[in-house]
Protein backbone atom coordinates (compact mmCIF):
# COMPACT_ATOMS: atom_id res chain seq x y z
CA UNK A 1 0.00 0.00 0.00
CA UNK A 2 1.28 3.48 -0.83
CA UNK A 3 0.23 6.78 0.64
CA UNK A 4 -1.02 7.77 4.04
CA UNK A 5 -4.28 6.41 5.42
CA UNK A 6 -6.68 8.66 7.32
CA UNK A 7 -6.52 9.21 11.07
CA UNK A 8 -10.02 7.76 11.38
CA UNK A 9 -8.90 4.55 9.68
CA UNK A 10 -5.94 4.27 12.05
CA UNK A 11 -8.31 4.69 15.01
CA UNK A 12 -10.54 1.93 13.67
CA UNK A 13 -7.54 -0.38 13.27
CA UNK A 14 -6.71 0.27 16.93
CA UNK A 15 -10.29 -0.62 17.88
CA UNK A 16 -10.16 -3.81 15.83
CA UNK A 17 -6.90 -4.77 17.53
CA UNK A 18 -8.35 -4.17 20.99
CA UNK A 19 -11.32 -6.40 20.17
CA UNK A 20 -9.12 -9.10 18.65
CA UNK A 21 -6.96 -9.17 21.78
CA UNK A 22 -10.07 -9.53 23.96
CA UNK A 23 -11.36 -12.34 21.74
CA UNK A 24 -7.97 -14.07 21.78
CA UNK A 25 -7.89 -13.99 25.58
CA UNK A 26 -11.37 -15.54 25.58
CA UNK A 27 -10.20 -18.40 23.36
CA UNK A 28 -12.12 -17.28 20.26
CA UNK A 29 -10.35 -18.35 17.07
CA UNK A 30 -12.52 -16.87 14.31
CA UNK A 31 -14.39 -13.58 13.98
CA UNK A 32 -16.50 -12.15 11.17
CA UNK A 33 -16.34 -8.63 9.73
CA UNK A 34 -19.89 -8.15 11.02
CA UNK A 35 -18.83 -8.93 14.60
CA UNK A 36 -15.86 -6.57 14.38
CA UNK A 37 -18.09 -3.89 12.89
CA UNK A 38 -20.68 -4.17 15.65
CA UNK A 39 -18.04 -3.73 18.33
CA UNK A 40 -16.35 -0.81 16.51
CA UNK A 41 -19.51 1.04 15.57
CA UNK A 42 -18.70 0.59 11.87
CA UNK A 43 -20.09 -1.52 9.04
CA UNK A 44 -18.93 -4.86 7.66
CA UNK A 45 -18.00 -3.12 4.42
CA UNK A 46 -15.90 -0.56 6.33
CA UNK A 47 -14.03 -3.29 8.20
CA UNK A 48 -13.24 -5.12 4.97
CA UNK A 49 -12.17 -1.87 3.30
CA UNK A 50 -9.89 -0.89 6.20
CA UNK A 51 -8.18 -4.28 6.24
CA UNK A 52 -7.89 -4.46 2.44
CA UNK A 53 -5.63 -1.38 2.57
CA UNK A 54 -2.91 -3.69 3.87
CA UNK A 55 -3.57 -6.98 2.13
CA UNK A 56 -5.98 -9.87 1.86
CA UNK A 57 -7.26 -11.27 5.15
CA UNK A 58 -9.94 -13.78 6.01
CA UNK A 59 -11.91 -16.21 3.90
CA UNK A 60 -15.43 -15.75 2.60
CA UNK A 61 -17.92 -17.59 4.76
CA UNK A 62 -15.30 -18.33 7.40
CA UNK A 63 -14.15 -14.98 8.75
CA UNK A 64 -10.80 -13.85 10.13
CA UNK A 65 -8.40 -15.86 12.24
CA UNK A 66 -8.16 -13.90 15.49
CA UNK A 67 -4.54 -14.64 16.42
CA UNK A 68 -2.88 -14.04 13.03
CA UNK A 69 -4.96 -10.91 12.32
CA UNK A 70 -4.09 -9.53 15.74
CA UNK A 71 -0.38 -10.03 15.06
CA UNK A 72 -0.73 -8.41 11.64
CA UNK A 73 -2.44 -5.32 13.06
CA UNK A 74 0.22 -5.05 15.76
CA UNK A 75 2.82 -4.91 13.01
CA UNK A 76 0.86 -2.35 10.99
CA UNK A 77 0.41 -0.11 14.03
CA UNK A 78 4.06 -0.48 15.04
CA UNK A 79 3.23 -2.37 18.23
CA UNK A 80 5.46 -5.38 17.65
CA UNK A 81 7.99 -3.58 19.86
CA UNK A 82 7.89 -1.30 22.91
CA UNK A 83 8.07 2.46 22.38
CA UNK A 84 9.97 4.49 24.98
CA UNK A 85 7.97 7.41 26.34
CA UNK A 86 8.78 10.51 28.43
CA UNK A 87 6.14 12.49 30.33
CA UNK A 88 6.40 16.20 31.17
CA UNK A 89 4.05 17.46 33.87
CA UNK A 90 3.31 15.24 36.86
CA UNK A 91 0.03 16.85 37.89
CA UNK A 92 -3.25 14.98 38.20
CA UNK A 93 -3.40 13.93 34.55
CA UNK A 94 0.31 13.14 34.37
CA UNK A 95 0.27 11.08 37.55
CA UNK A 96 -2.79 9.20 36.31
CA UNK A 97 -0.94 8.36 33.08
CA UNK A 98 2.04 7.07 35.04
CA UNK A 99 -0.30 4.77 36.94
CA UNK A 100 -2.03 3.48 33.82
CA UNK A 101 -0.65 -0.05 33.58
CA UNK A 102 -2.30 -0.67 30.22
CA UNK A 103 0.25 1.64 28.57
CA UNK A 104 3.10 -0.83 28.92
CA UNK A 105 0.83 -3.76 28.12
CA UNK A 106 -0.03 -2.01 24.85
CA UNK A 107 3.61 -1.35 23.95
CA UNK A 108 4.32 2.07 25.50
CA UNK A 109 6.86 2.14 28.33
CA UNK A 110 7.14 5.41 30.24
CA UNK A 111 10.83 5.60 31.13
CA UNK A 112 11.12 9.22 32.33
CA UNK A 113 8.96 11.88 34.01
CA UNK A 114 9.73 15.59 34.42
CA UNK A 115 8.33 18.54 36.34
CA UNK A 116 9.36 22.05 37.43
CA UNK A 117 7.79 21.78 40.91
CA UNK A 118 10.61 21.46 43.46
CA UNK A 119 8.22 19.61 45.75
CA UNK A 120 7.79 16.85 43.14
CA UNK A 121 11.35 16.59 41.84
CA UNK A 122 13.12 13.62 43.39
CA UNK A 123 9.90 11.95 44.51
CA UNK A 124 8.69 8.69 43.00
CA UNK A 125 5.33 8.36 41.30
CA UNK A 126 4.35 4.76 40.59
CA UNK A 127 8.00 3.79 40.92
CA UNK A 128 9.36 6.41 38.53
CA UNK A 129 11.54 9.24 39.84
CA UNK A 130 10.42 12.73 38.85
CA UNK A 131 13.32 14.59 37.23
CA UNK A 132 13.91 18.35 36.79
CA UNK A 133 13.07 19.77 33.39
CA UNK A 134 16.70 20.84 33.02
CA UNK A 135 17.58 17.14 32.62
CA UNK A 136 15.15 16.63 29.75
CA UNK A 137 17.48 16.80 26.75
CA UNK A 138 20.19 14.61 28.27
CA UNK A 139 17.73 12.04 29.61
CA UNK A 140 15.83 11.71 26.35
CA UNK A 141 19.07 11.22 24.49
CA UNK A 142 20.50 8.73 26.99
CA UNK A 143 17.28 6.68 27.27
CA UNK A 144 16.52 6.84 23.53
CA UNK A 145 13.04 8.22 24.15
CA UNK A 146 10.85 8.24 21.04
CA UNK A 147 7.51 9.69 22.20
CA UNK A 148 6.90 12.68 24.46
CA UNK A 149 3.73 13.36 26.44
CA UNK A 150 2.84 16.94 27.42
CA UNK A 151 0.61 17.19 30.51
CA UNK A 152 1.40 20.76 31.53
CA UNK A 153 -0.63 23.97 31.92
CA UNK A 154 -1.52 25.42 28.50
CA UNK A 155 0.71 28.48 28.79
CA UNK A 156 3.89 26.39 28.74
CA UNK A 157 2.73 23.49 26.56
CA UNK A 158 4.17 24.82 23.30
CA UNK A 159 7.57 25.51 24.86
CA UNK A 160 7.64 22.02 26.37
CA UNK A 161 6.64 20.45 23.06
CA UNK A 162 9.42 22.34 21.31
CA UNK A 163 11.94 21.22 23.95
CA UNK A 164 10.84 17.61 23.42
CA UNK A 165 11.18 17.96 19.65
CA UNK A 166 14.61 19.51 19.92
CA UNK A 167 15.69 16.79 22.34
CA UNK A 168 14.97 14.21 19.65
CA UNK A 169 11.54 12.64 20.19
CA UNK A 170 9.75 11.55 17.03
CA UNK A 171 6.15 12.21 18.10
CA UNK A 172 4.29 14.11 20.82
CA UNK A 173 0.97 13.48 22.58
CA UNK A 174 -0.49 16.67 24.05
CA UNK A 175 -2.91 16.60 27.00
CA UNK A 176 -2.68 20.34 27.67
CA UNK A 177 -5.93 22.18 26.87
CA UNK A 178 -4.48 23.97 23.84
CA UNK A 179 -4.29 22.94 20.21
CA UNK A 180 -0.73 22.39 19.00
CA UNK A 181 0.35 21.81 15.43
CA UNK A 182 3.55 20.02 14.40
CA UNK A 183 6.56 21.37 16.28
CA UNK A 184 9.84 21.60 14.37
CA UNK A 185 8.56 18.90 12.01
CA UNK A 186 7.52 16.55 14.84
CA UNK A 187 3.85 15.44 14.65
CA UNK A 188 1.66 16.38 17.62
CA UNK A 189 -1.63 14.72 18.54
CA UNK A 190 -3.85 16.59 21.01
CA UNK A 191 -6.26 14.90 23.40
CA UNK A 192 -8.88 17.51 24.32
CA UNK A 193 -11.26 16.12 26.95
CA UNK A 194 -13.55 19.16 26.71
CA UNK A 195 -13.96 18.69 22.96
CA UNK A 196 -14.85 15.04 23.52
CA UNK A 197 -17.43 16.03 26.13
CA UNK A 198 -18.85 18.67 23.79
CA UNK A 199 -19.23 15.97 21.14
CA UNK A 200 -21.18 13.84 23.60
CA UNK A 201 -23.22 16.89 24.59
CA UNK A 202 -24.20 17.36 20.94
CA UNK A 203 -25.31 13.72 20.66
CA UNK A 204 -27.41 14.00 23.83
CA UNK A 205 -28.95 17.29 22.72
CA UNK A 206 -29.73 15.91 19.25
CA UNK A 207 -31.36 12.82 20.74
CA UNK A 208 -33.47 15.03 22.99
CA UNK A 209 -34.49 17.25 20.06
CA UNK A 210 -35.49 14.18 18.03
CA UNK A 211 -37.48 12.81 20.95
CA UNK A 212 -39.27 16.14 21.45
CA UNK A 213 -40.04 16.36 17.71
CA UNK A 214 -41.43 12.83 17.68
CA UNK A 215 -43.58 13.60 20.72
CA UNK A 216 -44.98 16.73 19.06
CA UNK A 217 -45.80 14.80 15.90
CA UNK A 218 -47.46 12.04 17.89
CA UNK A 219 -49.31 14.51 20.12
Amino acid sequence: MSGRISDSAVRRLSLYLRMLRDLDRSGVELVSSRELAERAGATSAQVRKDLSLFGSFGKRGRGYEVGPLSETLEGILGLSREWRVALVGVGKIGAALLGYRDLRDRGFGVVAAFDVDAGKIGTRVFGLEVLPLDDLERTIRDLHVEIGIVATPPEVAEDVARALAQAGVGAILNFAPIELGPVDGVPVSTVDIVLELEGLSYLLAAARRNADAAEEEGG
